[in-house]
């Protein structure tokens, strides 16, 4: 259900690694429990995060959500297209659903991450 090649972090946001690029978004899971997701505020290009801080938010019908940077960098790239289409991230929240793309300071942060089977097994306690 969740792809194999992607970390997760125990926040829903998911990490597919391109080198020293981390592509950042959410997960299907994340998506599903927000319900039709509204509105995606995201950082500029160059912003800095430290792992697990905040780097966009997620409005839905429902709720608002923060997101948090599973690892730490500066922003290379930003989905700008999700401002006109937001409901990307419902339905194709691995591929155009994709928020941010990072270049990571420090790769051994992935290695605090979860594998999708870890993942998994988180969202069944």
């Amino acid at each position: 259900m969740y792809p194999a090649n992607l970390k997760y972090s125990k926040e829903h946001e998911w990490v597919k690694v391109d080198g020293p690029v981390a592509t950042i978004g959410i997960t299907s899971h994340a998506q599903s429990e927000l319900g039709d997701i509204v509105y995606v505020e995201l950082p500029k290009v160059g912003a800095k995060f430290n792992p697990m801080k905040e780097f966009g938010v997620v409005e839905s019908v429902k709720t608002v959500s923060t997101l948090y940077c599973p690892v730490s960098g500066e922003v290379t790239e930003v989905n700008s297209s999700l401002s006109s289409k937001p409901e990307v991230v419902n339905s194709d929240p691995y591929g155009q659903g994709w928020m941010i793309k990072i270049r990571m300071a420090n790769s051994s942060e992935l290695d605090k991450l979860l594998s999708a089977a870890e993942y998994e097994a988180l969202l069944k306690k």
